[in-house]
Order: C-alpha cells, then structure tokens, then sequence
C-alpha cells in the first residue's frame, strides 16, 4: 500500500475519533451521556441507526456473497420496512412515555423484575459476542491480506472505538456515525464507477446487466416454498420482519440511537429514513459485487481470492494438487472469457442464429459450473492443508478487488471505508451494552444510593470493560461461516425470544410475568436446540429429510414458542397480574 493511501486511511480515522472525542467532551450527567442530551434530529438519528446496522462485515462480505450467489441475500431484509412501521406506531411512544433510558425498563414495569434482567441477560450475551465479531471480521481479513498482524490490527480497531465511545457516550457515537455513514457511502459509490470504468471497451454497461443476468446472478426474489433454501421472500417477509422488529424494537444498540431523539417525531422520521433507505443500500451493495463478479469474468483471477490461504497451501505437500486445480481453472476461464465474448458481441444482434446464441449461452454455464466446482476443490485442499483458516474466500474478493485495481488514494479510503463500518457498528455496541449493563443491572440491582456522577463513572468504566471484552472476544473468535450471515444466525437465534417477550407486554395485557418468564425460558432452550440439531428436529416435523432450518425461521419460531408457552402456563401462574 503507497504512502498516499497510508494518509488518508489513518487521516480519515483519527479525524473521526478526534472529532467524536472532542464534539461531545462535557457530559455532565446519564442524560447527556446515554441518552445524548435528547438533542439528536432525524438526519443524525437514522444515519446512526443505519451506521449501527451496518458493520465492516456488511461491506467485506455483503459483496462476496453476491459474487458466488447472486442479488438473492436482499430479500433477507424485504421485512424490514414493515417491522420499522410497526416499531414508530407502537414501540416509541411507549418508550418515550416512560422515559426510560433501556427498552429492558418498561418489562419491569409490566412482569416484574426477572423477565426484565432475562432479556436484558439475553440481549448481553448476544450483543457482546457480536461486539467481538464485529472487530475480529474485518481485522482477520485485513490482516491476511495485507499481511498485517492479526492481533495488533484488532488492537487498533477496539481502542479508536473506545477512545471516543468512552468519552462522550451516545452523543459520540451518533455524531462519529454520521460522518462514518458519508464516508463509506463515498467509498462505495467510487468503487461501483471504477468497477464500470476497468470493463474492458467492448463491454458497456448494459453487457455487464445481460452477463450477469446470463449467469444468474440477478435473481432477486425466490417465491418458492423449498425450507431447504436460505433466502426466498417467504423467509425475508415473515423471519426478516420478525428478525427486524426484534432488533430495532427491543436490540438496546438500535433503542439508544432513536431515544436520543428530541421528540417522537424525530425519532419516527429517523426509522423511517431507514424503512425507504436500507433495502435501496444492500441491493447497491449486492450489486457492486454482482458488477465485481463481471469484471473477474474479463481480469484472469487466482482460484482462490485468498491469495495467503493459497501461499500456505504450497507450502504443505499439497502444492502440486493446488497447482493443478489453478491450471485447470486457468483454462476453464479462458474458454470462458471467448464464448461470453461471442455472447455480448451477439445477444441483441437479429442476424445472429438464436439456436448458436443459446448453445454458446449454455457453453458459458457449463464453463462457470466447472469454474464453481475447481473453487469448492480448492476450498477443500485448503481446509486439509490448512485447517485452522478462519473465513471463507467470498470475503477476501471485493477487498483483493480494492488492493489490486483501486488507484492509488482510493485503496486508502476504501480500506478507511472498512475500519469506519467496524468502528460506527462496535461502537454502538459497546454503549448499549454499558447501559444496559448500568441501568438494568448495576443501578437496578444496587441497594445503595448514589448521585448522577457517580452513575456517569460507572458507565464510561463499563463502556472501557466491554470494549476490552469485545477485544478478548475477537482474540479468540474462530468461525467457517460467511461473516455476514454469522451475524444474523447470532441475532436470530436470541431475538425471537427477546420480541416474544415484548409483544406479549405490549399485545397480551393478561399474561402475567412469571408465565412470560418460564415460556420464554422454554423457547429460548428449544431455538438453541433447533440451531445445532436443525437437520433432524425439520427432518421429523416435515416428514422428510431437509438439510436444514433457515434462520431467518428462528426468529419467528422463537417469539411464536415464547406467547405459546406463556399461553398455556399463564393459567396455573397464580401470581397477581
């Protein structure tokens, strides 16, 4: 990497943590702190909301994911305007109302203490193992491909966070993110032109949209009923409305950032910036790595993206094995690259015989499943020669595509792009984590009384632990699925309990708090168990063998056990409602 993008990559970041440490230096109490003074307008709200959403994960991943399986991931958020609607109509009042500073407060008020600190207790263990994923995610890629350490790099992504998050609170994070928001929209608009612009000449831009469509990688929407495929519109307009109302209606990192508000009206303006905007934002995101998947089609590319996994490989006495698939990936390519050639030459020109057009169409997807097949062979040499790899290569593309075709200055912001994401997702992370941890549990829990400063203190010391446990967490992280569907497997298996919860406090008056409690214990058991024997539990209530559960399911199945159990325990709950 040249000098040049040395200085804007560290530029930008220390700009944004300067700024944030020095906007929001004087927080004199815990409404200022955690609550931002109350002061933030729509614009800050929904692009700290967005920013919180969208970690480095999303922008490593998110594109890698549309290289190998096409624009289909999207429909994982169809349900997110509808969830978003449903949260401003009834969530933000009431939240408001009581002026609480977590969502986890006003379950007291209706169950009683121990559904309050469950899913408080929930919300903790999931948010803090994500906090960890989402600094480990960016840094082990970041470091293979730049041959950095991995250590110091997590290093340097948890201490900028928690410089600025402890200093000045929420008020911090929803400023920094705002600035973080601008520059990785940048970012990602640059890398789509420049994507277009290295097309070799012959290519326009709609030749790029019909190769893409040719190889199938602009099938957006699934409308069918296969439980064995993760994403259908089906599972993003039940599980995704379902996994997005739980996360913005009762995950404390997406409550924080629309409570810091000066009104409701703010607050319901800024989700619903987010209900028009965030469905637009991944479909971009998907396509730049569709349009990055274009591009490879004309640039010869390793095998594998991961160029280090690779390096370790030849350095095992399985070279000669990887060196043949290469060889043979090399050739399957440059059959490839002369039938699309023919292809885009030929596909709107009526002079051209449709029976060789669709025969030269079908050498081209015979060519790329030969080409699919020589990538999963490589994936499984380099999980024999090298088996403590941690990721997965779709991750390692658009960021090879950065490092090797970005001009120099833009490889810099780009990579800036990335820490910001990690930092403006984490750091929304640690602060509610610290206050959840604070007020739900320390001030909640403390039988002393103690004033405003000494509560301030005891957040910004709980703000610095969970940053040093997120650091821990991603010391020792190790996962083999894609990044960003990690991260929603971790949300979905905890926040269909967590809603369930919360739409019987809301919907269920008669429900009472200890029947709440055992059902929720109950379903959260069954979810876990779901998710690690999957297979078998669909297998027998299908009646036939599936491969598996698709997560997006937990959320549903999770908040539909919790009113069920709840509903059939409440009659023998004979404590006062």
């Amino acid at each position: 990497m040249s000098i040049v993008d040395w200085i804007v990559m560290l530029g930008t970041l220390g700009f944004i943590v300067a700024y944030g440490t020095w906007k929001t230096r004087k927080n004199a109490n815990l409404q200022d702190y955690l609550r931002g003074g109350n002061e933030m307008k729509w614009t800050t709200i929904g692009l700290s909301v967005m920013a919180t959403q969208a970690s480095a994960i999303t922008f490593i991943s998110t594109p890698g994911q549309a290289y190998e399986s096409g624009m289909g991931f999207v429909q994982n958020y169809f349900g997110l305007p509808i969830a978003l609607i449903i949260v401003s109509a009834v969530f933000i009042p009431i939240y408001y109302k009581l002026k609480v500073f977590t969502a986890y407060e006003y379950l007291e008020s209706r169950f009683g203490v121990s559904s309050r600190l469950l899913a408080a207790f929930l919300f903790l263990v999931q948010r803090g193992l994500a906090a960890g994923i989402t600094i480990y995610a960016p840094a082990i890629i970041l470091s293979t491909a730049m041959g950095w350490n991995l250590n110091l790099t997590i290093l340097l992504i948890g201490i900028l966070v928690i410089i600025y998050t402890v200093s000045g609170g929420t008020k911090a994070v929803s400023l920094t993110q705002k600035w973080q928001m601008g520059i990785i929209m940048s970012g990602m608009f640059a890398a789509f032109f420049i994507i277009i612009y290295k097309l070799p000449d012959f290519v326009s831009f709609k030749d790029a949209i019909n190769v893409a469509g040719i190889m199938g990688k602009l099938d957006v929407v699934d409308f069918s009923f296969d439980v064995d495929k993760r994403y259908t519109f089906w599972t993003g307009i039940t599980g995704g409305t379902f996994l997005a109302l739980s996360y913005f209606g009762t995950d404390q990192s997406q409550v924080q950032r629309y409570l810091s508000g000066s009104s409701v009206y703010e607050s319901r303006m800024g989700l619903m910036f987010n209900a028009i905007m965030k469905v637009p934002m991944q479909f971009f995101i998907l396509f730049v790595g569709v349009m990055v998947f274009v591009f490879f089609q004309y640039q010869e590319h390793p095998v594998l993206f991961n160029e280090n996994a690779t390096t370790k490989v030849y350095q095992t006495e399985y070279a000669e094995d990887m060196k043949a698939i290469e060889a043979d990936y090399s050739e399957v390519y440059n059959r490839k690259k002369e039938a699309l050639k023919i292809v885009v030459d030929n596909y709107e020109n009526s002079n051209y015989s449709k029976e060789t057009l669709d025969y030269t169409i079908q050498t081209v997807k015979s060519n790329e499943a030969e080409a699919l097949a020589l990538r999963d062979k490589a994936k499984e040499l380099v999980n024999t020669a090298v088996p403590d790899s941690k990721s997965r290569d779709s991750d390692y593309v658009f960021l090879s595509f950065i490092m090797n075709y970005l001009p120099i200055g833009l490889v810099g912001l780009l990579l800036a792009v990335i820490f910001s994401a990690a930092m403006s997702s984490t750091s929304g992370e640690l602060n509610a984590l610290a206050t959840t941890t604070t007020i739900d549990f320390y001030k909640r829990l403390n039988t002393k009384e103690h004033d405003e400063k000494h509560y301030l203190k005891a957040s910004k010391i709980l703000t610095a632990a969970w940053g040093v446990l997120a650091i821990i967490f991603a010391f020792f992280a190790a996962f083999s699925e894609n990044l960003i569907e990690l991260v929603n497997i971790l949300g979905s298996i905890f926040y269909g309990t967590i809603l369930g919860i919360f739409l019987i406090a809301f919907f269920l008056k008669w429900i009472k708090g200890k029947a709440t409690f055992i059902g929720a214990i109950i379903a959260q058991s069954l979810v876990i168990i779901l998710h690690f024997f999957g297979q078998e539990v669909g297998s027998f209530i299908m009646g036939y063998e599936v491969q598996e559960v698709a997560y997006l399911f937990y959320n549903v199945i999770g908040c539909g056990l919790v009113v069920l159990f709840a509903l059939i325990i409440n009659p023998f709950d004979k404590t006062k409602a």
